[in-house]
């Protein structure tokens, strides 16, 4: 018996009508996608949009669209730099798919991509994308003592003892720090991140893979 598969919402957004008309015909082609009229937008689970380049128009309305709609965006555009696309990412873009390589096969991927979750960059913009994480690794969080996950040292071996079960006692004796210290840490990772107590601080930290 096979699978049915899971419908997704899409809205499209273009610059002029040959461009819509042009998108539409490739998504509308399949059954899994239901497109969606300007009125339901924000039911969109996925937005596709294209746009030349990220002039300061698109990015405003991109900004708008992740605050009133919030869903994942399928970009299309003929050309973007390396700070144009950590705008977009800031903008919920999840997928870039340059203008002229656009086929239905491409563009439908890319939506089922953006709706589980996933997303879809040319290789060119994944170098670009690590070289900046690598850059601000170096410049940005090695200096101030941080890692990728915005996390002291310090502040992951204090949450990898809390998940094993170490009370602040035994987490000062296994680190050797005082204990007003242990408790400085935890109270100071629970205000920054905005966390209830030790244990949602230990769920916080291993569902965002940090211990």
């Amino acid at each position: 018996m096979e699978m049915a598969v899971e419908q997704v919402a899409v809205f499209v957004h273009a610059p002029d009508p040959l461009t819509h008309t042009g998108l539409t015909a490739h998504l509308r082609s399949r059954s899994d996608i239901t497109l969606l009229e300007s009125v339901d937008r924000t039911r969109a689970q996925v937005l596709v949009v294209a746009a030349e380049r990220l002039t300061t128009d698109v990015i405003a309305m991109l900004r708008l669209a992740a605050t009133e709609i919030g869903a994942p965006v399928v970009l299309i555009t003929t050309e973007v730099s390396e700070q144009e696309l950590l705008t977009a990412v800031e903008c919920r873009v999840v997928a870039v798919l340059p203008r002229v390589a656009v086929t239905a096969e491409r563009l439908v991927h890319s939506v089922r991509a953006a709706a589980s979750g996933g997303g879809v960059l040319p290789p060119n913009l994944v170098g670009e994308l690590l070289k900046h994480i690598e850059r601000l690794q170096r410049d940005v969080l090695n200096p101030n003592g941080l890692n990728a996950s915005g996390l002291t040292a310090r502040e992951i071996d204090v949450l990898r003892l809390m998940a094993e079960g170490f009370d602040t006692n035994e987490i000062a004796d296994e680190l050797r720090y005082s204990e007003r210290t242990v408790k400085n840490v935890i109270y100071g990772l629970n205000h920054r991140l905005k966390l209830r107590n030790r244990s949602h601080a230990v769920a916080y930290a291993l569902r965002s893979g940090m211990i």
